[in-house]
């Protein structure tokens, strides 16, 4: 059989916004996971890629210049951050954490939107009630460990009389706030605290979005549209985990508004580990909804979703607008099919990632030892659309793309 010819270069100048999930880390991680994983998968696949210092103003980035298959390309990538704002929602009260679990339990469960998401899959459900367990097992051994010096003094009290009382009432306090604040110090290990501050954001507002990051994404649609009147061939939003959704908000308002230029460079849309359900099944989502809608069916842009069974913490191969009970008739976008972890990893490499959850859900950005047809950065910084590198390419086959949202409402 002959060799398969590569795809004809259609881009030799791309722009890249990333937009993180809930992350309250600094932009400077991507870039080194980039400079990192990037120079892994050239290794493995037989290109050249390297990273040099942005020398513009404007968000945090980096510039790349890759050959692949003889072919020179340069990137622009810049990462949108709304980690301040991130940081500002997650509250160090152990009080006010415990008072979102009950609100966001109340949200999920009340509404429904648990059990139909558990409908979809089980891995991002549990993930989500992980925090809620984890929060409530830390408060039991910390009543635990109060109750234990309250009887320990109580042992004391036929001598000590009312004094023993008032100390062991005093120790149960002292004590079970000591545990809880310990568990709070070192949820670096534990992530319960990060988990509920995700979740509680988005639950707060019952799906829609919070002014401060109406406001951020507003200022993010000002940059891409800045991008599209600019000499490049490709301008390319990649949304991972949360923001995926909010890179679904920010481009069907710049194509309402106008600000995609009919001539200008191909607009794409890469989405990656996506959680869009567990917002838009929220019963005030109707933003949300309204953009998965208008641009799953728009021929200005071109929208990928990747996944992966593997991934946990992500709604694996679940159409976001079909899933969300919105889609058209006219429906294009996404183009959804799976990263293949258990065959684009070896198996020595997936046996040492499997059970780290989190890491796997970076896993879209990093190295694969055995790349199939998905590569980060042969995607962002090669000389092939988005477009015309997935042309053609049929929908994973075991895709959900059934409606299961009990909330469909399009209009607040």
């Amino acid at each position: 059989m002959a060799p398969t010819e590569p795809p004809v270069q259609d881009v030799h100048r791309r722009r890249v916004f990333y937009i993180p999930g809930y992350d309250p880390i600094h932009p400077r991680r991507y870039r080194e996971l980039y400079r990192k994983e990037g120079a892994e998968q050239a290794a493995i696949s037989g290109y050249g890629i390297g990273l040099k210092p942005k020398k513009t103003e404007g968000p945090y980035g980096w510039q790349v210049e890759s050959t692949m298959d003889g072919r020179q390309t340069h990137a622009d990538i810049e990462v949108l951050v709304w980690s301040d704002i991130v940081r500002d929602s997650m509250s160090n009260s152990i009080p006010a954490t415990y008072g979102q679990l009950v609100r966001t339990t109340w949200e999920y469960i009340a509404t429904g939107a648990l059990f139909r998401l558990m409908r979809l899959r089980k891995g991002p459900v549990i993930a989500a009630l992980y925090p809620v367990g984890m929060l409530l097992l830390q408060l039991v051994l910390a009543l635990l460990a109060g109750w234990t010096v309250y009887a320990l003094a109580a042992l004391v009290e036929p001598w000590l009389g009312i004094a023993a009382r008032i100390a062991g009432a005093l120790g149960f306090a002292g004590m079970t706030w000591v545990v809880l604040n310990g568990f709070r110090k070192r949820d670096g290990k534990f992530f319960a605290y990060y988990l509920m501050h995700d979740y509680a954001y988005s639950a707060r507002f019952r799906g829609a979005n919070p002014p401060e990051l109406e406001a951020r994404m507003a200022e993010f649609g000002d940059i891409i549209a800045q991008a599209l009147t600019e000499d490049v061939d490709e301008v390319l939003v990649v949304g991972h985990s949360s923001g995926a959704h909010l890179a679904v908000s920010i481009l069907a308002d710049l194509i309402r508004a106008g600000r995609v230029p009919a001539l200008g460079p191909k607009l794409a849309l890469l989405s990656l580990g996506q959680v869009v359900p567990m917002v838009s099944f929220l019963r005030d989502a109707h933003r949300l909804r309204a953009d998965l809608r208008y641009l799953s069916a728009r021929e200005d842009l071109t929208w990928v979703d990747v996944t992966a069974p593997g991934d946990g913490c992500a709604f694996a191969l679940c159409d976001p607008v079909s899933v969300s009970g919105v889609a058209p008739e006219d429906k294009k976008w996404p183009l959804v099919f799976s990263a293949q972890f258990t065959r684009s990893l070896s198996p020595e490499k997936w046996k040492a990632l499997r059970w780290r959850f989190f890491r796997l859900h970076f896993q879209y950005l990093c190295a694969f030892d055995r790349p199939l047809d998905y590569d980060y950065f042969a995607i962002t910084a090669g000389p092939v659309s988005l477009g015309a590198r997935y042309a053609g390419r049929p929908a994973s086959a075991s895709r959900i793309d059934r409606a299961v949202s009990k909330y469909t409402s399009i209009a607040a």
